[in-house]
């Protein structure tokens, strides 16, 4: 396979010398791309040794007006590695001054970013925002790792080790879009169950492990459906979004849709009870106690095992605690083919972050653990198991 390998300028900038070396003994073919500032940390000589191939770097020094078009076209995948603060700005605002961000615009493939930079860098508003950007385009990001940084600083902005980002690389290589013509159905968010016309019973998802698999099954090649509660997120690129408020409206919005999808993922948070009649006015504020006689919701997970014929259902269980055999019950309980478990407690992970930390649980009896993440990555790591997971029961059912 062929690999564009964009490298920014940072002081990691020599790491990229190893990772197109790595790539090279993997059998794939390399050509580097390099910014001007990168070329003040390791010179285009060392990556044209490695590779064997011209090191492009001048956007005004190349062989055709249309150079850039026919790199972005030859290569399988793009990795940009390391990318600076800066290369990540151009990069999500579409800025095309240099080689390497004008064959980015150009490049249709998947692309992994590898960002490095200093602790403070990575955490300012304006980054995150890039990150986001990118994410939302559905690149792979790889790291930043945690440690001493050149600056003196310690903490998340080293650059991820050439391994690391050499198997992002390949899986990415790997995926094909093994979804091309199913239809992938998806519950997300919270719903909102009304007291009065004010005032709501909830809770805190916030809709973003959803709307990573949403922008996962889309990238793999399906049509997505996502089915939303009330979130504060963008639609996904490519994605059918509907959008409902309570659990009745979910659950009727989901059996509309059944019909001719093959995948069922069930992220939504759905509260588990609702008030069956709503006051036409609010309620006044009395120094008297007030209480509340609250009836379940339906119990969409449920209804779809009862129903969901040869589709392949995909459920959510949020645990504080007992994680693995509360998903177990769940999965034998809904008659769920996997269950994603994961815990809600932490201060870093679920409920309103950005990152995850999950357990698989199969109808197979395996149970596959997936350390901490963004939740993009976890999105594309849970597809992926979801793959093969049908082909197992596929399998089975044959014999």
């Amino acid at each position: 396979m062929r690999v564009l390998l964009g490298v920014g300028g940072g002081i990691a900038a020599y790491k990229s010398a190893e990772l197109a070396r790595l790539l090279m003994e993997r059998g794939h073919e390399v050509q580097t791309v390099m910014t001007a500032a990168a070329e003040e940390f390791v010179r285009p000589l060392t990556f044209a040794a490695l590779t064997g191939r011209k090191t492009l770097t001048d956007l005004f020094a190349i062989e055709s007006a249309i150079e850039h078009i026919a790199v972005a076209q030859q290569n399988d995948v793009f990795a940009i590695a390391p990318a600076t603060a800066d290369l990540m700005a151009r990069l999500a605002h579409g800025l095309a001054d240099d080689f390497l961000t004008t064959v980015y615009l150009a490049f249709a493939g998947p692309v992994v970013v590898a960002p490095a930079m200093n602790v403070n860098m990575w955490q300012h508003a304006a980054t995150r925002a890039n990150l986001d950007t990118l994410l939302g385009r559905g690149h792979r990001i790889v790291g930043p790792g945690e440690g001493y940084l050149a600056c003196g600083m310690t903490g998340a902005g080293r650059l991820a080790d050439p391994e690391e980002i050499a198997d992002a690389i390949e899986q990415e290589l790997r995926t094909r879009r093994d979804l091309e013509g199913e239809t992938v159905l998806i519950t997300a968010g919270p719903t909102q169950e009304p007291l009065d016309p004010v005032r709501f019973i909830s809770n805190r998802s916030s809709g973003k492990m959803g709307y990573a698999l949403a922008e996962a099954a889309a990238a793999r090649g399906a049509h997505v459906i996502l089915i939303s509660g009330p979130v504060h997120l963008p639609p996904p690129r490519g994605v059918e979004v509907i959008s409902v408020r309570t659990a009745r409206e979910m659950r009727d919005r989901v059996f509309e849709n059944l019909e001719p999808a093959s995948i069922v993922i069930k992220s939504a948070a759905v509260a588990d009870f609702h008030l069956s009649a709503v006051p036409d006015q609010k309620v006044k504020k009395t120094a008297a106690r007030m209480s509340l006689e609250l009836d379940p919701t339906p119990d969409i997970l449920a209804e779809l095992g009862r129903k969901k014929g040869d589709r392949l259902l995909i459920g959510f269980a949020a645990e504080t605690q007992n994680l693995q055999q509360e998903a177990r019950r769940k999965l034998e309980s809904k008659n769920c083919d996997m269950v994603v478990a994961n815990f809600v407690g932490g201060a870093e992970t679920g409920f309103e972050s950005d990152q995850n930390e999950v357990v698989l649980v199969m109808r197979t009896g395996e149970v596959l653990p997936l350390p901490r993440a963004s939740k993009h990555e976890i999105a594309r790591r849970i597809f992926d198991e979801v793959m093969k997971l049908r082909l197992v029961l596929h399998a089975a059912n044959e014999r």
